[in-house]
This record gives C-alpha cells, structure tokens and sequence, in this order.
C-alpha cells in the first residue's frame, strides 16, 4: 500500500505486525520476498515485529487481515484506544489467505488480492477528502 499511496502523491505511514510472537525479528518468508520482487516490492528490509498497545494509539487504522486476527487483536485493544480497527477486506468480508503453508502460486495471489483491495481503501480515501 505505502507505493500505491506515494504513486499517488499521498503521504500515509503504514507499518505491519502480527498478533502473536512467533517470528519477531525475522526476515519475511523468502517466497513473499521474491514475488514481491518480480512486482517491485522491496521487502528485504522488512522485520516481524508484534503489535503493542502503543499501535492502538500511534495509527488511525488497524487492518485484521482474517476474522481469528481482528479477533485477537479486539481482545488487547485499550478501552480508549484511538485507532480503529477493521478487517482489511471489508469491501467484501473476504480474509487475506496466509500463503505459509502453500506454494509460490498463493504468494502471487496473496500479492495481486491485497494490491486490489488497497486500491480500493485508497480510492474511499481519496473520495472522503
């Protein structure tokens, strides 16, 4: 999303972090990395880092990428939280299917469904200026 929003001139800060703490620190998976290569995503640079209290405050908007994650992130979220927290396909209440445990193929549809759906995110805000 973050070179979607600069092809577009728009200044928005975008980070990512998982629910759990099973990966914190690593690399991402070397198949996302590599078809995130061939679509001009560098993802090298890239560290898994867990979500903290403090996310709930320093963001506008939290996306849940499936229902078990806006589920898990809803139970630690602060009472007087600031952000808002959403499934990330709300378009059409679909989840981003978690490509671990399959073949380079899902990476790629991973990577084309969430360019489609942060497309669609970008042009609700832009259409709410």
């Amino acid at each position: 999303m973050t070179k979607l929003t600069k092809n577009q001139g728009l200044r928005i800060h975008f980070d990512s972090a998982g629910t759990g703490n099973h990966h914190v620190g690593e690399k991402p998976d070397p198949r996302a990395i590599d078809v995130g290569s061939t679509l001009d995503f560098d993802l090298t640079s890239l560290r898994a880092r867990q979500l903290t209290t403090q996310d709930f405050y320093d963001f506008d908007v939290i996306f849940a990428m499936d229902n078990n994650n806006l589920a898990n992130i809803k139970k630690v979220m602060p009472s007087d939280a600031t952000a808002q927290v959403v499934l990330f396909d709300k378009f059409t209440k679909q989840e981003v299917a978690d490509p671990y445990y399959g073949d380079v193929s899902d990476f790629r549809t991973m990577f084309g469904y969430i360019e489609r759906v942060s497309r669609a995110w970008l042009d609700l805000w832009q259409s709410e200026k």
